[in-house]
């Protein structure tokens, strides 16, 4: 990045923040194309159920392997390091299929889906065979984060776009297929993710290869050794691991309330709608990152001006007949799970409001390097989370699918109380430092 002062105002920050915002949201509309085809089969919300309890246990390996994209982008700087990184990353999809097998393989599976998630006796089966379609979706998951993360370097990022437009347009074909056919079930949707992530795979991995082979034989600043990639993978994997429990708790919880289907379904259906708002804003520590150190000022006057706007959304849709159209003709839910969709919905506007505040003070941890931080801001997002469904469970189980909005939003609230805290005690011994320089420096001119 530049260093030198520059001329920016906040049309340079849309020019720059626009293009990341329709490339994360186009994530999770992949998600949605999943559940706009599994909400039309007849039992809806028994398939819906147990896809969400299926994919809650895959998104953590999963996010270990999507963890890659970020460590190759870092260490990759030659042909010599990119061998160690497919290595590393070979030796790590081994361990994840491993322990995922384990699960979709064994009576280990039906002991966690059952007595763990609570899902009923006649899901189990179903869930187990979702599951066993999903993780085949880590291993291409995975691979395509290390392909990514050469193209990320290389800063050739609109391959990174030019594939998921691409994997949208296969999953939307085959979403067609099953809905034409009539066949559809939990394993529909899993397959859907599937044949996406191989096409998405396919196209990172041509451009990736490419790349390599412009690439040095060996760089000044390259990796040893494995175990130097594992130093680095670690702490990433540790805050991952904290972040990515959150969702099987969740549904863990949704597992004991009095309609489990249908507090699943409309969690699901609600979150994910949710999602795709929120992954707009989700670039704003990129902002931070970028432009803070010279343009605080003009940075801060961004959090104002976008900040606002998903809880914004989310309250029209809520609050407003748009909302009841978008989810009946969009996402095709009718019925009492419309009614349930919505009401989780409106729940979800705590966490539309402090979501793009928690990504600004994160910036600002990566500018200030304390990243550590986020370990602790992460740790206190999943235990107040916790609290909320046990209370909720334990007090209102009839409220469903509510209960998980509620853990979720005020988890994200104790999330940027702990986070706001650290950087403004950061920011404020920072502070101090510099006036104790300052007044170094002055006493200095004055003795000469």
């Amino acid at each position: 990045m530049k260093k030198t002062k520059e001329n920016l105002n906040m049309k340079s920050l849309f020019i720059f923040f626009i293009p990341l915002a329709l490339s994360a949201s186009l994530v999770t509309i992949s998600h949605i194309i999943i559940n706009s085809t599994l909400v039309r089969a007849d039992n809806s919300e028994f398939i819906l159920a147990g896809y969400a309890i299926a994919m809650s246990l895959f998104a953590i390996t999963e996010r270990l392997g999507n963890l890659l994209r970020q460590t190759c982008s870092s260490l990759v700087r030659d042909k010599e390091s990119y061998k160690l990184m497919s290595h590393f990353s070979f030796y790590l999809i081994g361990s994840l299929m491993f322990v995922a097998f384990a699960v979709a393989y064994t009576p280990a599976g039906d002991f966690i889906f059952a007595k763990i998630f609570g899902a009923k006796a006649s899901m189990v089966d179903d869930i187990k065979a979702i599951y066993q379609v999903l993780i085949i979706v880590t291993i291409f998951s995975a691979l395509r984060c290390l392909a990514q993360g050469v193209i990320i370097y290389n800063r050739q990022t609109k391959w990174l776009t030019i594939g998921m437009v691409i994997r949208l347009a296969a999953m939307y074909l085959l979403s067609l297929f099953f809905i034409h056919t009539g066949h559809i079930t939990g394993v529909s949707g899993a397959l859907i993710f599937l044949i996406g992530m191989i096409v998405e795979c396919s196209v990172s991995f041509i451009e990736a290869r490419s790349l390599v082979h412009k690439m040095p034989e060996k760089h000044e600043l390259k990796i040893e050794s494995k175990k130097s990639i594992f130093k680095f993978y670690s702490p990433l994997m540790l805050s991952s691991v904290i972040v990515v429990m959150i969702g099987p708790a969740i549904n863990i919880a949704l597992g004991k309330t009095v309609n489990i289907e249908l507090a699943i379904a409309s969690y699901a259906i609600a979150l994910s709608v949710t999602q795709l708002i929120l992954s707009l804003f989700s670039y704003i520590h990129q902002i931070v990152i970028n432009f803070y150190g010279e343009h605080h000022a003009l940075v801060k006057k961004f959090l104002l001006v976008v900040g606002f706007i998903p809880c914004i959304l989310v309250g029209i849709l809520s609050y407003t007949p748009l909302g009841e159209l978008f989810f009946e003709h969009v996402i095709g839910v009718s019925g009492r799970l419309l009614d349930a969709s919505i009401q989780v919905f409106k729940v979800t506007m705590l966490m539309a409001l402090v979501f793009p505040f928690v990504d600004y003070f994160n910036g600002l941890l990566m500018v200030y390097k304390r990243t550590k931080i986020t370990i602790f801001s992460q740790g206190a997002n999943f235990i107040v989370t916790l609290i909320a469904l046990i209370i909720g469970v334990t007090f209102a189980a009839q409220w469903n699918g509510t209960i998980g909005a509620i853990g979720l939003s005020l988890g994200s609230l104790a999330e940027l109380i702990v986070v706001g805290s650290f950087v403004q005690a950061i920011e404020r011994k920072d502070g101090k430092v510099a006036m104790i320089q300052i007044k170094g420096l002055l006493k200095a001119g004055k003795n000469r």
